[in-house]
């Protein structure tokens, strides 16, 4: 089976919060998780002791969160913005004009886990990150919404991210 690999981008603040998150899930947390399950192992019957299951739960969820975690962390790249070619792409921020309107919106592109920048952060695979993706200013492109209809957007501007 062939991993498709996906780069993301990241601001090296988020990159900094999401490593200090996996790091505490594969370190502390992992111990923490062992105690509480050898002791509610140790309560008896596991058929009907809650605790158990509960633990054993919330261990499945932060395991599967260090595999996206660490996959996003392996394939991230981090801070620096692309070479400006003009075109929208992970790391910029790009500023655009739905028809219609007088206002302009401006969004980063990136990952949807970077909480640390001060703008709206859309995926490259949302479906108005993944519109605008590879287009420059001054054009129009089209998506589809979540909901099936389409829409349309002009693309006012496109600068790498910090400038």
């Amino acid at each position: 089976m062939t991993r498709v690999t996906q780069q993301t981008w990241l601001t090296q603040e988020a990159y900094d919060r999401l490593r200090s998150e996996l790091d505490y899930l594969t370190g502390p947390w992992r111990t923490e998780i062992a105690t509480k399950i050898e002791a509610a192992r140790e309560e008896g019957d596991l058929k009907e002791n809650g605790g158990y299951h509960a633990a054993k739960e919330e261990q499945g969820k932060q395991e599967a969160r260090i595999r996206q975690l660490s996959d996003l962390l392996r394939d991230a790249q981090v801070g620096e913005s692309p070479a400006t070619t003009g075109e929208a792409g992970p790391g910029t921020v790009v500023e655009v004009r739905f028809p219609g309107e007088q206002e302009t919106e401006k969004f980063l592109i990136g990952s949807r886990e970077d909480h640390s920048a001060p703008i709206d952060v859309f995926s490259p695979a949302s479906p108005l990150g993944g519109a605008v993706n590879g287009h420059k200013a001054g054009e129009t492109v089209s998506y589809t919404l979540p909901n099936g209809r389409s829409a349309k957007v002009e693309i006012v501007s496109v600068a790498p991210y910090g400038s």
